[in-house]
């Protein structure tokens, strides 16, 4: 059997990398190409992931770079059809939401080849978020649905998906985190321009990077303005997006201590030691509710509603960002500590166990 596997960014290398493992470890014959669309392309962004996670470097590479929406998605579609010819696989296995899992799954479809995603079922319903587009049609397009919760599988089991394809398996990212906490580097030997000397919960840590919190002038300013009190108890750091760092130009970052981006286990050694994490991400929202960190995630809405429900996560806007830190520091916002099912580390055995089952092949 030919399993390809696409992935594009930061979080999919995180989620992809247990999944690999497991099905070397489940079936030797099995045949997995990885394909990397190139969507994250430089060192900080990728290859250093890579190294911490232990994946063997991308057998194909399609280089497609930065770009709008389009741009990155029809690129990755040619990318991926040329790729899917080439290697004719059994199965195309796709993570997350980002432009490149929407690509493969089109062309996967449309090619008639089975397809796989995992981290499926996940809603923010809220429309206006592009990621939220990819989720959705991904998920229909695909033969087989790996859902990290079961509030997701419950979102599939509504939008009428049938339920033999629908598989509650867990949350793969926190096999990736279970995996490589041992390996995080103590602070003392994490290097940030400016800082020495981090004590564990004695920083903030920030994260941004989704458009509608750093392509807008104005609502960058409000967050950044919303950083302030915060910054006076204790240091924040920011590891920025290549592309975020173009938007500060004209902002009020002083007070905070903006740096390079990590690698994962850096990233991870400063978010299980931090305070308070700040962040737009999905995933984060995920990892500071497995390592119990306080988490405030600066949206509207999330489609990780668990991590709230049964994590130390609450919502933000930029204009109530001081208060809702205020509470969050004070203990007023009350995290949960409620162990969440299948956040075990095993997520992807489970997974491939059912793709080398090859009932999906029926």
């Amino acid at each position: 059997m030919k399993v390809i596997h696409v992935v594009g960014a930061r979080p999919n290398f995180v989620k992809i990398a247990p999944v690999i493992a497991a099905l070397n470890e489940v079936k030797h014959d099995l045949n997995q190409i990885l394909l990397h669309t190139g969507q994250h392309y430089d060192q900080n962004m990728s290859g250093v992931f890579f190294k911490d996670l232990n994946i063997n470097q991308a057998d194909e590479h399609l280089g497609i770079g930065s770009g709008t929406h389009a741009e990155q998605t029809s690129a990755a579609m040619v990318g991926c059809e040329r790729m899917f010819k080439k290697y004719e696989p059994d199965l195309v296995v796709v993570v997350g939401d980002v432009n490149s899992t929407l690509a493969a799954a089109v062309t996967a479809a449309k090619m008639r080849i089975k397809l796989a995603h995992v981290e499926s079922g996940l809603r923010s319903y809220d429309r206006s978020m592009p990621e939220e587009h990819n989720r959705v049609v991904t998920d229909h397009l695909s033969d087989i649905l790996f859902t990290p919760s079961e509030d997701a599988s419950s979102n599939l089991y509504r939008e009428g998906i049938a339920k033999h394809r629908i598989h509650f398996v867990g949350n793969v990212m926190i096999d990736s985190l279970i995996n490589q906490l041992p390996h995080r580097p103590k602070l003392n030997e994490i290097k940030i321009a400016g800082l020495s000397g981090l004590k564990n919960r004695h920083y903030a840590l920030l994260t941004l990077h989704r458009p509608s919190n750093v392509d807008n002038p104005s609502v960058i300013s409000e967050i950044f303005k919303g950083l302030k009190p915060l910054s006076d108890e204790m240091p924040v750091i920011f590891p920025a997006h290549p592309r975020t760092r173009d938007q500060l130009e004209n902002i009020d970052t002083d007070h905070v201590t903006i740096c390079e981006p990590f690698g994962y286990r850096e990233f991870l050694s400063l978010e299980s030691h931090a305070r308070l994490v700040l962040t737009d991400s999905g995933g984060i929202q995920e990892e500071t509710t497995y390592l119990g960190v306080p988490c405030i995630t600066i949206r509207e809405n999330t489609e990780r509603p668990i991590t709230i429900t049964d994590g130390t996560n609450v919502l933000a806007s930029p204009q109530n960002l001081a208060d809702t830190v205020r509470k969050k520091l004070s203990g007023k916002s009350q995290d949960k500590t409620n162990k969440i099912k299948f956040w075990d580390g095993k997520t992807a055995k489970r997974i491939a166990d059912i793709i080398t089952s090859k009932e999906w092949m029926n």
